[in-house]
């Protein structure tokens, strides 16, 4: 495929093995968590999984969770134009990471709550539930859009394939094995996606070093174009843009 910008790679019989995979897989696990449940109705096993999922699984579910298609397709331009600056996006998100799994997952889960809207009702009241229910639901509605679209396009201009089919697809995937299987098959099928996706990372950061001749090289290179630098404010654009909004 031709693009304004010159030729532009499309994707040989394997992208489409695994494409097809991901989708199928998605699928499956819906289904099959659906047959194999079809006599546990309540909706503690629907929506909790009847808490009895390991650690792991839903340790990489929640991990899948924040790595949509704008994170996969984004973060690597945002890491080239910022360098190790954006890392310290990511000891923020440590942080916040580590206070909510020691201060909060812990009191929801001793209330028996499955939300946090739950917990506003029982701090507050029905009306601020509601509030903070309803914002939600806008603002995931409008993400999810966006989290659907990304990947949509990028299979568009690579691949040719029609843009409102690989809309209408994948969102139709989704709603099939979230209905279907409940949480169980949302976190299996996350589990699924997310072993794909460290394949891929690794298979970019190998073939990556092969290429450029190594890590090291990478490294070096990195520091000669200034993109080490995570504290020098002086030089750093998005700080000068920050300061620019001040």
């Amino acid at each position: 495929m031709v693009g304004t910008g010159g030729p532009v790679s499309t994707f040989s019989v394997w992208d489409y093995v695994v494409f097809a995979v991901t989708i199928l897989g998605a699928a499956s696990i819906g289904l099959f968590q659906a047959i194999r449940g079809r006599k546990e109705t309540s909706s503690a096993e629907f929506l909790l999984g009847g808490r009895q999922m390991t650690a792991v699984p839903v340790a990489m579910s929640l991990t899948a969770s924040f790595m949509s298609g704008i994170t996969v397709i984004g973060t690597p331009a945002e890491a080239y134009r910022f360098g190790t600056a954006f890392w310290l996006f990511g000891f923020s998100y440590a942080i916040m990471s580590i206070i909510t799994a020691e201060l909060f997952v812990p009191l929801f889960y001793r209330l028996a709550i499955t939300s946090a809207y739950e917990y506003l009702e029982l701090r507050f009241n029905r009306i601020i539930r509601l509030i903070g229910t309803s914002m939600y639901i806008v603002q995931t509605a409008l993400y999810t859009g966006l989290v659907i679209y990304a990947p949509a396009l990028a299979l568009n201009q690579i691949t040719g394939l029609d843009l409102w089919g690989v809309l209408v697809a994948t969102g139709a995937v989704c709603i099939i094995y979230c209905t279907l299987g409940g949480l169980k098959a949302v976190i299996w099928t996350d589990v699924l996606q997310m072993v794909i996706m460290l394949a891929g990372f690794v298979a970019v950061i190998a073939r990556g070093a092969v290429i450029q001749g190594g890590l090291s090289t990478i490294w070096e290179d990195a520091g000669q174009g200034g993109r080490l630098e995570a504290f020098e404010y002086e030089h750093n654009t998005c700080s000068k843009y920050c300061l620019s909004l001040i």
